[in-house]
């Protein structure tokens, strides 16, 4: 029986993804480099450590890439200050059914604390959680599982009691190589042939998820 959930958040509870596509590929043409979507999707919930060679490897080692992050950043955060956040289908619906069956919550993205902070606050969700962990909270970030592992700690519950929701395949290896039951919503890619058989399930959104939960009780 699973006693806790463990969430990333861009991409899975809240529709950013779709602005990390825009502003990475906007920002490096600010500085003359032809980012493709496919390099965008190559990092998604990537760990800057691996990133950043990524990003390299895609588009030249002199490529600036911490300043690109960083207008990348910038350009974002005008966009939502002045746009808002959209929340993914189905979130609350099942952070209410988790809740009201005493599951345990966590979040565990590769986003900064105080940029994660901000935004669950800006989407009503921060109550939900008992542990927020970071990408700048551990050493080795997704898609090593060091997020998750000290996400279930925290929680007091074993990885292998928990499933983790996710919408990218490097967010999925870090929760498989941590022990949990991985779940996948997929967001601007569905799943791939190198991390299907590591899925417990897949989902079109995350309300569906509530079925597995249901099924984990009646073992």
């Amino acid at each position: 029986m699973l006693k806790g959930a463990i969430f990333d958040m861009d991409g899975l509870m809240i529709d950013t993804e779709k602005l990390y596509l825009k502003f990475w590929i906007l920002s490096a043409k600010d500085f003359g480099y032809d980012m493709k979507p496919e390099h965008v999707y190559a990092i998604r919930s990537m760990a800057r450590k691996y990133s950043i060679p990524k990003i390299k490897s895609f588009l030249g080692e002199d490529c600036p890439t911490e300043d690109i992050r960083a207008h990348r950043t910038e350009l974002m955060r005008d966009y939502i200050n002045e746009h808002g956040l959209e929340v993914k289908k189905g979130l609350f619906e099942l952070l209410d059914y988790l809740r009201d069956n005493g599951i345990k919550m966590a979040v565990a993205t590769a986003t900064p604390r105080n940029r994660t902070t901000e935004y669950l606050q800006k989407i009503g969700a921060a109550e939900y959680f008992s542990a927020v962990i970071c990408g700048d909270m551990v050493e080795t970030g997704k898609p090593a599982p060091d997020i998750y592992l000290t996400a279930a700690r925290e929680l007091g519950i074993p990885p292998q009691e928990c499933a983790a929701f996710e919408d990218s395949p490097n967010g999925i290896k870090a929760a498989y190589a941590a022990g949990c039951h991985p779940i996948m919503i997929p967001d601007m890619t569905p799943p791939d042939e190198e991390i299907k058989p590591m899925l417990a399930a897949v989902y079109d959104s995350l309300d569906m998820a509530v079925e597995y939960f249901e099924r984990s009780r009646e073992v």
